[in-house]
């Protein structure tokens, strides 16, 4: 078999691939052959989900954030998406940076000001164009971009980063079962779930490409008058677009999707700050305080308003069209968002991406919905508001006609929505393809071209067949099957966590009891204190690992053979650690490191070697991570009973613990290893 063909068996995975083609295939062929009657079922599709699970989308919704909230609260938001000795991949700023342009950057430019401004038009209740439906206007469209977006971007994130990173499970929708379903998320069950994971995807981000390139037609109408606003011009804008996505795809993470996230953040915080500066600024501050106060205190009760008693179709195109887009788009921007944030603590990754993004997301609708509400209220801008009720995608550009820099300002802002466009499609086709590959993050590069070009094309379809109704439609859709998985996948976090929790109650490690010195008499305390103030170099270590730490792990392990018990020793000379484990029914049941680590100099150490600026010590790692603990200087009877208690610790607790979770032994040599590069 040839290399290329070698490359494609290894990448594709045929029972998920094959399937979500075929779907996307046929819905594309059926709508271009009848785009009327396509449209029609369009819309049936929608109020019949809208009237029928309205309920359950909001339900599963306020679960999502209930969920993710008691985790992160709960003593398991210690837990390190990794190991335990991991450190983050990419700084907060970079972090903040792409899970904001893959998360919803082009609907903030899209809605920020056209959902205040329609709400206050057209309020769900009470009187229109007044004070009370202002307040109104600026509650909902708080609600709807606040923390329960966060909420549903995040557990799954979260869970796709808890298994992946801490339990060495594949980067997929499926492995988010294992812990209720075990092997079996390799068979028909796990393709089912990762097959609806791409398609809602793929529609999810067939939406957001298709609002991005109407109001990338509106900016470029309002910029070049002799460009039209149509659907054939929508089209030319997808294809080109989706080039330059192509152009991301091949480049990669770092220098495609990074790169282009950074220019998004910078271009986002100037029209923020300057739209600030020059509109009303006391007046957005005080706006931007109450609202996020009636928000707060409001919330429970617009969690759970499906306006029973008022029956409109206003909740089918704002709440839930946005609830269910946000569901659709989840696998995408969750795994992404997983992608990035190894090393961070549960914790830190719940707050990082509710508490900041959304605490941003307000403020932008204070500066941009309140000005262009106190542009009608307070200025006599009121034409806006038919001009918005015309064409949404116009609202941001019609705003600037009020404010300096017009023209600067409507050619950022299309560019700002043609660089969101790009790392969409950019991301949304790293995620696709490695949802299509069994959860493989390193694929061949035509497959990562295949989806990108892929979504151009549903995107282009679904605004041919019905333009915005459409693609309400399939994010809607897309999101009712995902939403059961992710309250099946929480619930699968949970028993994971409890068992979790069982092991590190049972791996708790007797080092304090087991020092060395323990068998050697009245004179204990001398060695002791020399331990504390010597700071060895890394010859003296690496002599002691090579030394009594290794015949120490080959005893054990000549000593468990002759138990009958599979255990081997391994010396990584590479990385300067030796290893010994223990297998057994083919799990890894046990890993017992120790490696060399190197740490600056404390100002209080006095050494022989004065322009020496390190010291070393040889550190214990166990599989869930480093153990923080130094054996340098251990005999080598104190250095046997500290792999033994530890070795103790863990059968108590596979003994109590029956369910736990895999671990893949060259998955875990991996992470490690990993890890002592970027050490390096």
């Amino acid at each position: 078999m040839s290399a290329e063909k070698q490359k494609w068996h290894s990448a594709i995975l045929l029972p998920v691939f094959l399937p979500a083609v075929i779907v996307i295939a046929l819905l594309v062929i059926g709508t271009l052959s009848a785009p009327e009657k396509a449209g029609e079922l369009f819309d049936w599709t929608l109020a019949g989900i809208t009237d029928n699970f309205g309920w359950f989308y909001m339900l599963a919704v306020a679960l999502f954030l209930m969920f993710i909230i008691g985790v992160a609260v709960s003593s398991w938001g210690k837990i390190k998406l990794g190991p335990d000795h991991c450190e983050p991949e990419y700084s907060f700023t970079s972090w903040f940076a792409m899970l904001f342009s893959a998360g919803y950057g082009i609907a903030l430019l899209f809605f920020g000001v056209s959902e205040p401004i329609l709400h206050y038009a057209e309020p769900p209740a009470g009187a229109a164009e007044t004070v009370s439906s202002a307040k109104q206007a600026m509650q909902i469209a708080y609600f709807h971009w606040g923390f329960h977006i966060w909420a549903i971007y995040g557990l799954v994130g979260l869970v796709l980063a808890y298994f992946s990173f801490r339990h060495g499970l594949p980067l997929s929708m499926r492995s988010t079962l294992y812990p209720l379903i075990g092997d079996r998320i390799n068979g028909p069950i796990g393709h089912t779930v990762d097959t609806f994971a791409i398609l809602g995807t793929m529609f999810g981000i067939a939406t957001t490409l298709g609002l991005s390139v109407i109001q990338i037609n509106a900016g470029l109408n309002y910029l070049w008058e002799d460009i039209p606003v149509g659907k054939t011009v929508q089209v030319i804008s997808i294809g080109v677009i989706t080039l330059a996505a192509i152009a991301s795809v091949v480049a990669g993470m770092d220098k495609g999707i990074k790169r282009l996230s950074l220019i998004n953040i910078t271009l986002v915080i100037f029209l923020l700050l300057f739209v600030f500066a020059v509109g009303p600024t006391i007046h957005i501050l005080e706006t931007f305080l109450q609202n996020t106060g009636a928000y707060i205190s409001g919330i429970v009760e617009r969690t759970f308003n499906l306006q029973a008693y008022e029956r409109s179709d206003w909740i089918g195109n704002w709440t839930l069209f946005i609830f269910g887009w946000t569901i659709a788009w989840a696998p995408f921007v969750g795994l992404f968002i997983a992608k990035i944030s190894r090393g961070r603590t549960i914790r830190q990754f719940v707050f990082g991406v509710m508490l900041v993004p959304t605490i941003f997301t307000f403020f932008w609708f204070a500066v941009f919905g309140d000005t262009a509400l106190n542009m009608i209220m307070n200025e006599g801008y009121t034409t806006l508001i038919s001009e918005v009720q015309d064409n949404q995608a116009v609202a941001l550009f019609k705003l600037y006609e009020n404010l300096p820099m017009t023209s600067v300002l409507s050619f950022l802002t299309v560019l700002l929505i043609i660089t969101f466009f790009v790392t969409s499609s950019d991301s949304g086709s790293l995620v696709i393809d490695s949802l299509s590959s069994g959860g493989m993050m390193e694929t061949p590069v035509w497959q990562r071209v295949f989806w990108a070009s892929t979504e151009g094309i549903v995107a282009s379809v679904l605004l041919v067949a019905g333009g915005l109704g459409a693609l309400q439609t399939a994010a809607i859709t897309s999101a009712l099957p995902f939403a059961i998985i992710i309250l099946i996948s929480a619930a699968g976090m949970w028993r994971a966590l409890i068992i979790e929790g069982h092991q590190s109650k049972s791996l708790q490690s007797h080092r304090h009891s087991h020092r060395r010195g323990v068998n050697e008499g009245a004179d204990y305390w001398k060695k002791r204190l020399a331990g504390l103030v010597d700071f060895p170099n890394k010859e003296s270590v690496l002599k002691f690992i090579n030394g009594p730490a290794t015949e120490s792990m080959k005893k054990v392990r000549d000593e468990l053979k002759d138990q009958d018990w599979p255990a081997e020793f391994r010396a990584d000379e590479e990385h300067n650690r030796i290893i010994l484990s223990v297998e057994r029914k083919g799990d890894l049941e046990f890993a017992y490191e120790i490696r060399l680590k190197d740490y600056l100099l404390p100002e209080y150490a006095l050494t022989n070697d004065e322009g020496r600026e390190v010291y070393y010590r040889a550190e214990v790692f166990l599989r869930q991570g480093g153990q923080s603990y130094n054996l340098y200087g251990y005999e080598q009877t104190d250095i046997i009973n500290d792999v033994i208690n530890q070795f103790e610790n863990y059968l108590h607790f596979r003994h109590n613990s029956p369910g736990v979770l895999p671990w893949d032994l060259e998955k875990h040599d991996e992470d490690l290893n990993e890890d002592l590069e970027s050490q390096k």
